[in-house]
């Protein structure tokens, strides 16, 4: 079964880069907000970047790590998505669908930490 959430989160997390680099390349036009707008680029591509590294890992260890990783950058990603829908530099619509996507990845990578650890606890 992790290998099936393992292919899902991959693919997913993929996309959601994707939506997020065109999301802020509509954005960049509209706003001088550049520097949180760079803060969402950046943790909101890193998630696919750790489940992608975590890909390869060198152990269970580092593979739990890595997720652990882009569950935290998929937080702070939340957080910077709420931040721009509330100071309306990001439309509310663009936002939720964007903080709707966000949370269905965290819940994923929740469950292969979840996973992984009790793997680890063993």
């Amino acid at each position: 079964m992790i290998e099936l959430a393992e292919r899902i989160v991959e693919r997913k997390s993929f996309e959601f880069a994707i939506k997020i680099v065109k999301a802020i390349r509509g954005l960049r036009k509209d706003t001088r907000e550049y520097e949180l707008l760079n803060q969402l680029l950046r943790s909101g591509t890193s998630i696919g970047a750790n489940i992608a590294e975590a890909t390869y890992a060198q152990s269970d260890k580092d593979f739990h790590l890595k997720r652990r990783i882009a569950l935290k950058e998929a937080n702070e990603t939340k957080y910077w998505l709420k931040l721009l829908r509330e100071t309306e530099v990001m439309d509310k619509e663009t936002a939720d669908g964007l903080v709707k996507d966000i949370d269905e990845l965290i819940r994923i990578i929740t469950s292969i930490i979840r996973t992984t650890q009790e793997k680890l606890d063993q």
